[in-house]
């Protein structure tokens, strides 16, 4: 790789490793960056990794041919790019190593030698002419060690940043945004030494540079000024996005759901970004990534063994540890007899830096109730102040009714848990390939259905046909198979899997087995192989369209019959919410449709 006409790339990738420097996740590996400038003299910039010798020399020598190195320049001496110094210098014995005071000190500890008598010290503002390049050295403590220096090449105006302005990944995968693993790079491991790369920048914009050469991640030459402004962004603390990060512990789910609703009542409010981790499961630096990233934070957990969930504990650590500041943060606390999570995270954090704590608190006794369900809501409220709601013009553009025009059959679901038959209805199905025959079925995890489906592997599906009467809906789609016998009264037919399936009003069956199921968050996606199929009549089959317009009752005008309520009716079922307003996440409780499928009468 050419840097410039007289500076070359001989880095290597890594993926070997799974941890970086034992605690980052880096599926796609690392790169360890070194480059050589050929002039009258030949300066070699780092070293790499000790798994990779040989991949390296055997790079330099091809850059090299018959010439040899004066100079081997130790920006950083992180064994990740300082583990062939001494390999280097019993090959080239005639080079000089050039670094700083605090480097060779190190070195010594390393290799048992501080190379003092092939050795030249550097520090601020020292120049090394190697012909038309001429190298001037930037000394950078704790960015993100104390022996760190940084050259730049006045020629090629090339600055050769050790770890700053890395990132994690190897270089030969595909590309991805620098900013997304940049980020997390910085905030794991250099985000304590804010202070320090601030005064690197301040130096920094005293030179020309046209090209960044860091240890890690790619070479930087176009619109430098975005990576500079998100450095200086993020080494001020700064948020970078407009956003709540809501970071949560949960051992039963309550806290779960109570961080869930709180997501919906901010989009509702206008937030532009709302971020939710689960600290349990998702990577711990990219929770902290996004801590940083935005301006506010909500911290959701239970109170646990009188002090907080361990996972919320070790969180709240690492924003401390790197001195969490300038930010807005807020509490959800879950406790079953004597809740004190938010007391403890508070004082945890009580001593950084310009940091607001919100008004509202959200105090959980187990489970969600109406005055737990208010403080979400006051608590919504608040941290979306700052936002602008969507007007009319706005809402105007988010039609809930569009989806209806998405073309939708109707259908029955068959199972049978071990007892007794049961089904119910569902909308959604779509046949992905032919070759193999692979149809998906996505079914409401709340439907007792969905969970027969997850336990057995195998579901017979019914295509309802034009003819279904109403009752059809009524006894699969407005009670529980746990608690009503779905199949009474009817005549049972079976398939060969020995599901049922329905006697009348469907023009076809087909014998499913789950080969695949998605999290699809409120329901779960089944990905299912056919083993059977039969088609019972030629009648026209039902759609959701049909089923508005000719099949479900429609609620009494205005004038008509008894009183007319105020509330919402769902355009589904017919299911009357009475109420002037319609909570952003109710839930239908017959039909299980959500807020987006309900009218105002």
């Amino acid at each position: 790789m050419f840097i410039s006409k007289d500076i070359r790339y001989i880095g290597v990738n890594d993926h070997q490793v799974d941890l970086f420097e034992g605690q980052y996740a880096v599926p796609d590996g690392m790169a360890y960056n070194s480059y050589i400038i050929r002039d009258y003299k030949i300066a070699v910039m780092d070293t790499v990794d000790q798994h990779f010798t040989h991949e390296w020399l055997d790079k330099l020598a091809g850059e090299l041919g018959d010439d040899k190195p004066d100079y081997l320049i130790v920006h950083h001496m992180e064994p990740d790019h300082s583990a062939n110094i001494l390999n280097f210098m019993k090959l080239y014995p005639e080079a000089q190593i050039v670094s700083s005071a605090a480097a060779f000190r190190i070195m010594n500890n390393y290799f048992g030698t501080d190379f003092a008598d092939r050795r030249l010290i550097v520090g601020e503002g020292d120049t090394l002419p190697l012909g038309r390049h001429v190298l001037q050295f930037i000394t950078a403590p704790m960015v993100h060690w104390p022996e760190v220096i940084m050259s730049y090449d006045k020629e090629d105006k090339v600055l050769f940043s050790a770890d700053a302005f890395g990132k994690f990944g190897a270089l030969d995968r595909p590309g991805e945004d620098w900013a997304c693993e940049a980020r997390r790079y910085y905030f794991g491991i250099v985000g304590k030494f804010g202070d320090k790369v601030q005064e690197l920048l301040k130096k920094a914009s005293a030179l020309d540079i046209k090209t960044i050469c860091p240890l890690h991640g790619p070479v930087l030459k176009e619109n430098l000024a975005y990576y500079l402004d998100l450095y200086n962004t993020w080494s001020a603390y700064e948020a970078e996005s407009e956003g709540v990060a809501i970071a949560y512990t949960s051992v039963y789910g309550h806290t779960k759901e109570a961080v869930e609703k709180l997501a919906l009542m901010l989009n509702a409010e206008g937030c532009p970004e709302v971020s939710v981790m689960d600290l349990a499961r998702e990577d711990m630096a990219e929770a902290v990534e996004d801590a940083f990233r935005y301006g506010k934070l909500v911290l959701a957990t239970t109170t646990y063994n009188s002090g907080i969930f361990p996972f919320m504990q070790t969180f709240i650590e690492e924003l401390k540890e790197r001195n969490y500041q300038k930010r807005t943060i807020a509490f959800i606390e879950n406790g079953s007899w004597a809740p004190q999570a938010a007391k403890i995270m508070r004082n945890m954090l009580e001593g950084g830096k310009e940091l607001t704590f919100a008004e509202n608190t959200v105090k959980i006794t187990g489970a969600l109730n109406d005055t737990s369900s208010a403080q979400l809501k006051a608590l919504a409220q608040e941290l979306g102040a700052s936002y602008e709601k969507p007007g009319a013009e706005e809402l105007a553009k988010q039609d809930p009714k569009a989806m209806f025009k998405i073309g939708y059959g109707l259908y029955v679901v068959t199972t049978h848990d071990g007892k007794k038959d049961n089904g119910c209805i569902v909308n959604t199905v779509v046949q992905l390939t032919s070759s193999p025959n692979r149809i998906a079925v996505c079914i409401n995890k709340q439907n007792y259905t969905h969970h027969i489906v997850e336990q057995t592997g195998r579901l017979n599906l019914n295509c309802l046909s034009v003819d279904a009467p109403f009752s059809v809906f009524q006894d699969f789609g407005f009670v529980s198979g746990r608690a009503a016998d779905k199949f009474a009264g009817r005549t049972i037919h079976r398939s060969d899997n020995g599901l049922a399936y329905l006697d009348q009003y469907i023009n076809a069956y087909l014998s499913l087995k789950v080969e695949e199921q998605q999290d699809m968050g409120t329901h779960g996606l089944f990905i299912c192989s056919v083993t059977e199929s039969k088609v019972i009549s030629n009648a026209e089959s039902m759609t959701y369209s049909y089923y508005q317009s000719h099949v479900k009752p429609r609620p009494p005008k205005a004038g008509e019959g008894e009183e007319k309520k105020k509330g919402w009716v769902c355009t589904v079922c017919g299911y009357v919410y009475e109420g002037e307003e319609l909570p952003p996440d109710f839930i239908c409780p017959l039909c299980k449709h959500g807020a987006a499928d309900f009218e105002k009468l």
